[in-house]
């Protein structure tokens, strides 16, 4: 496998691990991050391989920074008019896979340090206006040298 998806498959377990997820939650690292709006009515959790830049280090090792993207989505139940309570705790579980990451070695790739984590879109507006969805994507930063 490549080192995008492997790095993905080692954020993956480490969400798995981690306790965060509610229970009946697993995340899943995928190709393609599709879901029809019924399936969003339960929490996902979405690992995607985002990209890998690649730069020199030495004169024998290359640096690889690769970036990978974690989307929470959930469709919020229908006729809650207080989107800000349901978009706040959605939010304070990104908050909190943000924050368990940040600086943590992954287990099952140990060879990546952690470099940065970004979240945009903190949520979607688009997707809460159009089909009440809460979407936000944290992209989380690995460097290897090899």
């Amino acid at each position: 496998m490549s080192i995008a998806t492997d790095i993905a498959d080692a954020v993956t377990t480490e969400l798995n691990a981690s306790g965060l997820l509610p229970v009946g939650v697993t995340a899943l690292r995928m190709v393609l991050p599709e879901f029809e709006l019924a399936d969003l009515a339960e929490l996902k959790v979405a690992v995607v391989p985002k990209s890998v830049l690649i730069t020199g280090s030495t004169r024998a090792a290359s640096q690889y920074d690769i970036a990978v993207d974690i989307g929470v989505q959930k469709k919020l139940a229908p006729g809650n008019k207080d989107l800000d309570t349901e978009v706040a705790t959605l939010g304070t579980l990104v908050d909190q896979i943000a924050d368990h990451l940040r600086r943590r070695t992954l287990s099952g790739a140990p060879y990546a340090t952690w470099v940065s984590i970004a979240n945009e879109p903190v949520y979607a507006p688009e997707h809460l206006a159009e089909q009440r969805v809460f979407t936000s994507v944290l992209t989380i930063t690995y460097r290897a040298i090899k």
